[in-house]
């Protein structure tokens, strides 16, 4: 399984980013994709999710109303549309693929990718 995560760089505080996540070596829509972000010195977090077939999303309240979670499963790829970032959004984001059950956040993951910077100045 190969889950390579891309878009990310260094912003300013207000703008709009997107990473995408890539996968390879499983059945895509057979997995609940989620994101996870990790700050400096902090542990790795929760930040998104989207079922199978992308109808049911759920967010951690951090980024609610202002990030997006969105799948394409005739590309294998997931999206994570980020809006009003602000520089407690600075991290290394993750996409994971996991869950066999929608309800239980954050999902039980199976693979993660290798990250991608995301960096917000303020």
């Amino acid at each position: 399984v190969q889950l390579q995560a891309s878009g990310g760089g260094l912003v300013q505080a207000g703008a709009s980013l997107r990473l995408s996540c890539a996968a390879s070596g499983l059945t895509f829509s057979s997995y609940i994709m989620a994101w996870f972000r990790q700050a400096p010195g902090k542990e790795r977090e929760f930040a998104a999710a989207t079922s199978w077939s992308g109808a049911r999303t759920y967010y951690a309240d951090s980024v609610k109303g202002r990030f997006t979670i969105s799948r394409d499963n005739a590309k294998n790829t997931v999206y994570l549309q980020m809006s009003s970032l602000k520089p407690e959004d600075t991290a290394v984001y993750y996409c994971a693929a996991g869950g066999n059950r929608w309800g239980t956040f954050p999902p039980v993951v199976y693979s993660w990718g290798q990250g991608t910077q995301v960096t917000v100045s303020s």
